[in-house]
């Protein structure tokens, strides 16, 4: 099923920024998805936000949603050598002089099939200017009684092995998004490494949270801290999944996002430097990655996928 326009002209999906829309539910919840990106637009329950997203008629900013693939993060420079050969992506970021959060997240995303509480989006990325290979990428969206499922899979449909890393770029909300809203909200992050980052986001070591104010393995209140560094060394319960926390300051409720074993690393990114204001610190950006920033140049986390191999990993938003 659709939502908002495109369920009442199934053409006018292709008029609007994110393209066409689809809704699943399942109970107290909803869940809105986007063709471009293959994108998770927003996430309902009782009609109250669990993430900051976006309308049917804007345009993504921030990378909101987006499954990024196929690589999460940054590249230097946008290069990198592979077998011998120097590859040169187009700088996504220039500001920055990077290429970031892969190639398949302004690509229109097909509908593979679809149920009252599931959507399966399936793309083909293709070769392009510095990335030589052929992915068949899919992306699972499975809502159920505890919460919200995300499954990623990736098949290199090439001759040849290529680099990966796959990622997930959502903002959690506490219910109630504004600009500043996350500075009350109380937060843990099961992280006891950080990666710190030069002025171009690449990384320039690791360090352990001990005394810092990247410490929140503990529930804490966030308070005006600037962070956008990846977390690793992640604390994982007994199920395998680690998990970040968001919650209202009175503990009345919030949202938790968990990460199965594929994801060795979260980036949190509190949304200072977001270039709308309205945007900044309304939602805390939580991204599983499966490498770390920069894999492709530092191998660190880095996936080398076969011919004919494939990779899946999960991750899931729950209510609480």
């Amino acid at each position: 099923m659709t939502d908002g326009p495109a369920h009442r002209n199934p053409e006018a999906g292709h008029r609007l920024p994110s393209g066409r829309q689809y809704r699943i539910s399942c109970g107290r919840q909803t869940v809105l998805l986007t063709e471009v990106g293959g994108s998770l637009r927003d996430y309902l329950l009782d009609g109250h936000p669990l993430l900051d997203g976006y309308g049917p008629d804007e345009i993504c900013t921030g990378a909101r949603g987006q499954a990024l693939i196929p690589w999460p993060n940054r590249i230097k420079g946008g290069s990198y050598d592979w077998e011998g050969q120097r590859q040169q992506l187009d700088l996504s970021e220039p500001e920055k002089s990077g290429a970031i959060h892969g190639l398949t997240r302004w690509s229109n995303w097909h509908v593979l099939e679809r149920s009252a509480d599931a959507a399966w989006f399936t793309h083909t990325l293709h070769a392009c200017q510095g990335w030589p290979w052929i992915l068949d990428c899919r992306l699972e969206y499975q809502l159920g009684p505890e919460g919200l499922t995300v499954r990623t899979t990736v098949v290199n449909r090439s001759a040849s092995p290529c680099p990966f890393g796959t990622g997930a770029h959502p903002y959690l909300s506490t219910g109630f998004p504004r600009p500043g809203a996350i500075n009350d909200a109380l937060v843990q992050v099961p992280g006891r490494t950080f990666i710190p980052v030069d002025e171009q986001g690449i990384p320039t070591g690791h360090q352990p949270v001990d005394g810092t104010e990247y410490d929140l393995r503990e529930l804490q209140q966030l308070d005006g801290r600037h962070i956008d560094v990846a977390y690793t060394g992640l604390v994982r319960d007994a199920d395998g999944r680690a998990r970040v926390k968001l919650l209202r300051p009175d503990r009345s409720g919030g949202v938790e996002l968990w990460v199965d074993e594929t994801y060795p690393y979260l980036e949190i990114f509190t949304g200072d430097t977001l270039p709308q204001p309205h945007r900044r610190r309304a939602g805390l950006g939580v991204e599983p990655m499966t490498c770390a920033p920069d894999a492709f140049n530092s191998r660190e986390g880095l996936i080398i996928l076969r011919p004919g191999q494939s990779h899946t990993g999960a991750w899931g938003i729950t209510p609480i």
